[in-house]
């Protein structure tokens, strides 16, 4: 009989790599996010330098034996997808990694428990029921990690409270008191050695917004924007949290691109975001059902950011000319992808709809001397609109295009010529001479050079990115049947978030179908 083995190490440090953040900041959040998990309304965190010990107790359910005993299976946890924040109790277990041993204490009802946990080989992570050392008192849980490194910022209790603050700020606010009550009912109290935390609340700095899907007279989010002189780098743009964490910040992923980047700050707490939160809760689902739900409240925010933007006088700076991209397919996946929404709904979050009723795609021409790219900021209206190119850069720190990064268009890679840089493909014609007209969003098609990526294309936020280094595509190009292969790679691409992996084919089927009838009397 054989035996699998598992390098623990390796694990460990493979999935301390997923989250974007320092180890332990990492570690910290992911332990709070357990313990708001575990309906905690008071957290309290001690340090300890002559110890090396950092301390978090909560006051939250508790955990009984069975529960205690698998939470040290790295694999195993008793939580729901889309109802959390914290991930397998993740954060105990990246303590391994830089702690001595972890200790675990934990009340409920009348069971009282601890373990303590160390990581003694690569392959072996031990554990064993020890006697509670009384770090709990009432019901809940405390964790206590014996840090190996004596000058470890998780012993610096200013450290810990700047932590806390960049992570869970909606819930250091009384701003969002409402928002958060049907989940924390008590509110959240955070005390570092001893120190409550303070709670700040709405100043008239702040432009208050609110986030409504469709016909929703209840706000599904709510938050603020601000603008200021003197904006910290770490806090420019837009942060986005969920059950009071927060997932994301900045202005890449919202894809707007305001003239002044540097000095607009904001926050939006969207508690039912929980339900497209990834594996390890460090960034969003893009694809399928859960997919559709980033997207549609990514896109309910654009607006009433732009709006707020306009209103600050705020327009975003003009971007250098694209040159144009199959331009018969552009006017025909307008067409199409409005036709699909009837059949998949879930492609309603890319596809614009005018106040008549009538269904339109956001594109433009893009021919050379036009303004084309990432959409400006501005309020939805039924006029055609102009996108700015965000990724040029004129456009300043903080207006790239999602997905796309100023550093990776400027990357040069092994050979003669470096691939070109991302070509976005707008819709809506403007002339070169007319009036800047407001923008839309909506889906847009770009085209960037990825020669080791075997996929034809691939969603970023609301951009089709068609690879124009594959193979099939420079074959189509030189026979000239580049429509038909970015019709193809647009319908692969949006079968991920459309429908299920098993209805793939019917989606790109029907698309195809569609696509085809377009090109009837005569064009």
């Amino acid at each position: 009989m054989g035996e699998t083995r598992v390098d623990l190490l390796h694990l460990l440090e493979d999935l301390r790599d997923a989250y974007p953040g320092s180890l332990e900041e990492t570690i910290l959040t992911e332990i709070v996010a357990n313990s708001l998990d575990s309906g905690a309304s008071e957290i309290v965190v001690r340090t300890d330098p002559v110890s090396r010990t950092l301390t978090v107790t909560d006051n939250g359910k508790g955990m009984s034996r069975q529960a205690l005993s698998r939470y040290h299976d790295l694999a195993a946890t008793s939580k729901r997808r889309g109802a959390s924040i914290g991930f397998a109790g993740v954060g105990i277990k990246l303590g391994l990694l830089i702690s001595e041993e972890v200790h675990t204490e934990t009340r409920r009802a009348r069971s009282h428990l601890a373990t303590g946990w160390r990581l003694s080989t690569k392959n072996r992570a031990p554990w064993r029921w020890i006697e509670p050392p009384g770090l709990q008192e009432g019901p809940g849980t405390t964790v206590r990690l014996y840090l190996t490194n004596a000058l470890s910022e998780l012993l610096e209790p200013g450290y810990v409270e700047t932590t806390l603050m960049r992570h869970f700020p909606a819930l250091l606010d009384r701003g969002f008191d409402d928002i958060l009550s049907p989940h924390y009912p008590s509110g959240v109290r955070f005390e570092v050695n001893g120190r409550p935390m303070a709670r700040s609340a709405s100043t008239p700095e702040r432009a208050p917004i609110a986030l409504r899907l469709g016909r929703q007279r209840k706000p599904s989010g709510a938050g603020y924007l601000l603008r200021g002189d003197d904006v910290a780098e770490d806090e420019r743009g837009v942060a986005i949290s969920t059950l009071g964490k927060v997932i994301t910040r900045g202005w890449d992923w919202l894809g707007l691109a305001p003239a002044e980047a540097d000095r607009v700050s904001g926050l939006v707490e969207v508690p039912a975001l929980v339900e497209a939160l990834t594996l390890n809760k460090a960034d969003f689902v893009r694809t399928g059902t859960r997919g559709s739900v980033y997207h549609a409240h990514r896109k309910a925010l654009q607006e009433v950011v732009t709006a707020q933007l306009e209103e600050w006088g705020d327009a975003a700076r003009p971007a250098a000319a694209r040159p144009r991209r199959t331009r018969a397919l552009e006017r025909d996946l307008q067409s199409v992808l409005a036709d699909l929404t009837d059949d998949y709904p879930i492609l309603s979050s890319l596809v614009e709809r005018t106040p008549g009723g009538q269904r339109k795609l956001p594109f433009g021409r893009g021919t050379e001397g036009a303004t084309a790219g990432v959409p400006v900021a501005a309020p939805p209206t039924s006029a055609e609109h102009t996108d700015v190119d965000a990724s040029a850069p004129e456009a300043g720190a903080g207006a790239r295009d999602e997905g796309t990064s100023v550093a990776e268009a400027a990357t040069v890679t092994e050979g003669p010529e470096a691939p070109p840089p991302p070509q976005v493909v707008t819709m809506d014609p403007v002339g070169p001479s007319g009036p800047r007209r407001p923008a839309r969003f909506g889906l847009r098609v770009g085209f960037e050079s990825r020669p080791d990526d075997p996929d034809l294309g691939v969603l970023r936020e609301s951009t089709v990115w068609v690879n124009d280094a594959h193979p099939a595509y420079r074959r189509a190009a030189a026979s000239r049947s580049e429509g038909y292969h970015v019709a193809l790679a647009v319908a692969m691409t949006l079968s991920r978030l459309a429908v299920e992996p098993g209805e793939a084919h019917s989606f790109v089927t029907s698309f195809l179908a569609a696509w085809g009838a377009t090109g009837r009397n005569g064009r």
